[in-house]
């Protein structure tokens, strides 16, 4: 019989985040550990704010389920008993960490997926143009991702590219503009080269964009949460966000990639923040995407033993005491 344990977590921000409508200080996660055999399989979710999504709320859905992971269900069952969200990934996350402990093999490796040399983008928040050029000037990585809202979105975008002219960068609205603004941004952001918009209108206000031709390739993040939201997020979006708390883990994760890649679309994988084990498991998404951003971890004041290293904007391969 397995022993399985859960737990939630308070992790703290070095500095405040700012995007559309929210500002975090802290996120708190839900830790799950299975151990079987004399293997331990670990996750971690953060859940999806948008969605009220709490640290309780994830444990109460992990609780629910308690009973059958100690009885073997397996992540094909796991999938029909619980709905996507951030409980789902923890507990999805520890038994690809369990099964590949117990086969003796890395989970990219049981995915079918061949990892190789994987970049990140770095974040950076809402703050005043200026300052907003200075953390660019700061970040490590060519791959920058610049938060916005409606409120002069010029401004700071032309900030973060004057401080760096030869980087390539994408902007995240987070359902923060109107269709109007979209298309009067949209051309102004291809002359400043910037390659991605991602999720510049609501989520479930976006049936413009079906017939819309944007000059700047736009990514459906909020738009699309899992694969039953696929279908409408296809017709209006050139990229694919995928994210584990959005999906419910990597099983269904890896099933919204190969939807997308049917569709030639391209991808993105994401994270709601959390320790380097939350972004591990992202680590095998991103081999199969166009846009990799898992730098959720050097948001916190401190990380996990075993973290995943970031330097320069590589992120390093996950250590198996780490996850998977």
């Amino acid at each position: 019989m397995r022993e399985v344990i859960f737990r939630t977590e308070d992790w703290k921000l070095k500095y405040p985040f700012t995007i559309t409508g929210h500002v975090f200080d802290g996120t708190q996660a839900l830790y799950v550990e299975i151990r079987e055999g004399g293997h331990i399989g670990r996750g971690e979710g953060s859940g999806v704010y948008y969605l009220d999504e709490s640290g309780q709320s994830m444990l109460a859905q992990a609780e629910s389920v308690r009973a059958a992971l100690e009885s073997g269900a397996d992540r094909q069952q796991l999938l029909v008993l619980l709905p996507p969200g951030g409980a789902r990934n923890a507990i999805d996350c520890a038994l690809w960490d369990l099964e590949a402990k117990q086969a003796g093999r890395r989970a990219w490796e049981l995915a079918d997926i061949h990892p190789g040399s994987t970049h990140t983008f770095e974040t950076v928040g809402i703050d005043t143009p200026e300052s907003m050029a200075e953390k660019a000037r700061q970040l490590g990585s060519d791959h920058i991702k610049v938060k916005l809202s409606g409120d002069d979105p010029l401004a700071r975008v032309r900030a973060v590219r004057e401080a760096r002219p030869g980087a390539e960068i994408i902007v995240d609205v987070n359902q923060g503009w109107t269709f109007d603004q979209l298309r009067f941004f949209a051309p102004k952001f291809r002359d400043m080269g910037i390659a991605m918009i991602e999720q510049p209108l609501p989520r479930g206000g976006d049936d413009a964009l079906e017939d819309y031709r944007s000059p700047v390739p736009l990514g459906a993040d909020e738009s699309c949460l899992h694969t039953g939201e696929f279908e409408a997020a296809a017709r209006r979006y050139q990229v694919i966000n995928i994210k584990l708390d959005k999906t419910g883990g990597l099983t269904e994760a890896l099933e919204l990639a190969r939807l997308a890649e049917e569709q030639d679309l391209d991808l993105m994988v994401g994270n709601m923040m959390g320790s380097s084990l939350a972004m591990a498991p992202g680590y095998v998404v991103a081999q199969l995407c166009r846009y990799v951003d898992l730098d959720g971890a050097l948001f916190l004041e401190h990380d996990r033993e075993h973290a995943m290293c970031f330097e320069g904007g590589r992120v390093s391969v996950p250590e198996p005491e780490l996850w998977g």
